[in-house]
């Protein structure tokens, strides 16, 4: 039961890496999902995979034969409500940027991708007399 376990815990993190890589918001929502149920089965796996025995000890005779650690269903429980609601979250900012944008495509704009030049301390120099040293002329609207 352990190698099955191993297999699709395996199996939902190559698929939610391969889907968080793709350029489409849809996808990375998917992905993260799928990452995330991954990673819920390998906590609860964590705590040993034992079949019909209780969470909580029922004896107090001090005879231990079996018994399922707790600790790790809880905590897959609260990752559970965490997860949704991070998946919530992720899922309206996709849904408000593809009806901003037209399409799901998370990839960034020609323009956006070029880095403007370094300003360090040698090459920083005073502003000209004819630089504007005010507010951009988008930005005197803004404040007024």
């Amino acid at each position: 039961m352990e190698i099955l376990v191993a297999t699709a815990i395996g199996a939902l993190t190559t698929a939610g890496v391969y889907l968080i890589l793709r350029l489409r918001s849809f996808a990375v929502v998917l992905g993260m999902t799928m990452l995330t149920y991954a990673i819920n089965v390998f906590l609860f796996v964590s705590g040993r995979l034992v079949v019909n025995q209780p969470p909580i000890l029922r004896d107090h005779s001090g005879a231990i034969t079996g018994y399922t650690d707790p600790l790790p269903q809880a905590l897959v429980l609260t990752a559970i409500v965490i997860s949704f609601g991070m998946t919530a979250v992720v899922v309206m900012m996709a849904l408000g940027a593809f009806i901003e944008g037209g399409d799901d495509y998370i990839n960034m704009p020609e323009d956006d991708r070029k880095m403007p030049p370094l300003q360090t301390l040698e090459n920083q120099s005073e502003p000209s007399p004819d630089e504007p040293t005010g507010p951009r002329t988008e930005d005197k609207g803004r404040d007024a």
